[in-house]
């Protein structure tokens, strides 16, 4: 573990932040006014990240995966359940990620949305806010991550 400090102008604290998040493993940023006009002090305690983490295959994530179309049939008739649409919990969220993942991997123009990245994107995104995972992959990988995961525990 080390400390980070930084002088730099106020107008970069939060990009400076950010960088320093995703390339240390990092705690609070303690700031503080500079001596000179307009600067900032930052002071963060930092440690290495751990070994970047191996990330399954799409074909390794959704191996055991239901077809598209049950996934798809699950999430709409959970959601569409009006007594468990206000409880929804990480299973309908890391499922409905998986399932706009599978689609937008397949680019079957049979399906709905075949080449809908963006959904696939979003719902990851969505995922990885539930989760509170910081953003240091992309999301869709992280979708495959846990849902490999998930089914491992299944």
């Amino acid at each position: 573990m080390f400390e980070i400090r930084v002088i730099c102008d106020r107008a970069d604290a939060d990009r400076i932040t950010t960088s320093l998040n995703i390339l240390f493993d990092t705690g609070a940023v303690r700031r503080s006014p500079s001596r000179t006009a307009g600067l900032e002090r930052l002071y963060v305690t930092a440690d290495h990240r751990p070994d970047p983490q191996t990330w399954p295959t799409p074909e390794q994530a959704y191996a055991d995966a239901p077809c598209i179309a049950d996934e798809i049939g699950w999430t709409v008739c959970v959601a569409g359940d009006p007594e468990s649409y206000s409880e929804l919990d990480r299973e309908y969220f890391l499922r409905k990620a998986a399932v706009f993942d599978r689609i937008a991997l397949s680019g079957d123009p049979d399906i709905p949305y075949g080449s809908d990245t963006e959904t696939a994107h979003a719902t990851a995104v969505y995922l990885m806010d539930l989760d509170h995972a910081s953003v240091i992959c992309d999301p869709r990988a992280y979708v495959r991550q846990q849902y490999a995961q998930w089914t491992k525990n299944q």
